[in-house]
């Protein structure tokens, strides 16, 4: 969410160091990191809540103690942000509060954290690289528009049909998907998350009914390495959850980095760095540590099903 360089280097002196920095610039508030734009525009739909509540509620998880924390909080407040909620645990990792406060997406910098998070089966992302703030990007179709674009095999699905491809070859990959494409794949990590956003999107299309004027703004896009024949089983799957997806690349072995850098999502989510790296310091990437493609790298791989 923020900018923490600065404090990260005062805490490799001593937590004593880092509790007088974060006194001394108590009043200094944080800048943007890479995920600002994609939280600053979820927050931004609550402007279309009904009177049962925020279709949007962001808590901030921090291994700050309260009082370092403060500085947190003011910076909330002085880029208008509307989170009201936090937890600091103290040099303890805060995502076990994540099944009791029924949380759609855990993120964060701290690898660690998110492997074990994603152990437990947490919907959880690695975010990586130094994409630029405070530049919109290139495709803007109306005000506020929120882009959210994911890999779909080991991200929105499970990977048993990835870990297919690995074992056995594409062509064993083709096959399995042609033969069973009206069969729906099994939920990923990242299924509850877009699950949430297709409710928001149904809420704007409501929304419509009674302001002509309105366009909405979430826009979820899928980029996959999938192309024809597999791509049917990934459409009829989307179909049978009644997600709501606004676009789909099916690039066959293009690199995905070619289409990020056009459709500049505010935020991507895949499972593979071979694909994210390319495209990091233009495009909030988050890394889901899941799967066989991560089990090949010693990260945390299975988890538990979707919960």
């Amino acid at each position: 969410l923020f900018d923490l360089t600065d404090s990260h280097a005062a805490f490799k002196g001593g937590i004593t160091a880092y509790r007088d920095f974060q006194k001394a610039h108590e009043d200094v508030p944080l800048e943007p990191g890479v995920a600002f734009p994609f939280i600053q525009r979820l927050l931004g739909l609550n402007d279309i809540a009904s009177s049962g509540g925020p279709l949007v509620e962001v808590f901030v998880l921090s291994r700050n103690d309260p009082v370092t924390g403060l500085r947190v909080m003011s910076s909330l407040e002085h880029h208008a942000l509307s989170i009201t909620r936090a937890i600091f645990t103290e040099g303890q990792s805060p995502y076990p509060y994540m099944e009791e406060l029924n949380m759609s997406l855990f993120l964060s910098g701290n690898k660690a954290d998110v492997d074990a998070a994603m152990a437990l089966g947490f919907p959880s992302g690695l975010v990586l690289g130094t994409a630029a703030v405070g530049t919109e990007p290139s495709i803007d179709r109306g005000h506020g528009e929120l882009r959210v674009a994911f890999d779909f095999d080991g991200v929105l699905a499970d990977d048993a049909s990835e870990a297919v491809n690995q074992s056995e070859g594409l062509p064993a990959f083709q096959h399995l998907e042609s033969t069973n494409k009206f069969t729906p794949h099994n939920p990923g990590p990242l299924h509850r998350f877009v699950q949430a956003l297709s409710r928001i999107q149904r809420t704007e299309k409501a929304h419509t009914a009674g302001n002509a004027d309105y366009v909405p703004r979430v826009r979820v896009s899928i980029v996959t390495a999938r192309n024809a024949p597999a791509h049917a089983r990934a459409v009829n799957t989307l179909r049978e959850w009644e997600l709501i997806v606004n676009d789909a690349f099916f690039l066959g072995g293009v690199e995905k980095a070619k289409v990020l850098r056009v459709l500049r999502p505010h935020i991507f989510f895949d499972d593979q760095h071979g694909h994210l790296d390319p495209v990091q310091h233009a495009v909030a990437s988050v890394l889901v540590p899941y799967g066989v493609m991560n089990a090949a790298q010693g990260t945390v791989v299975e988890a538990v099903p979707d919960r």
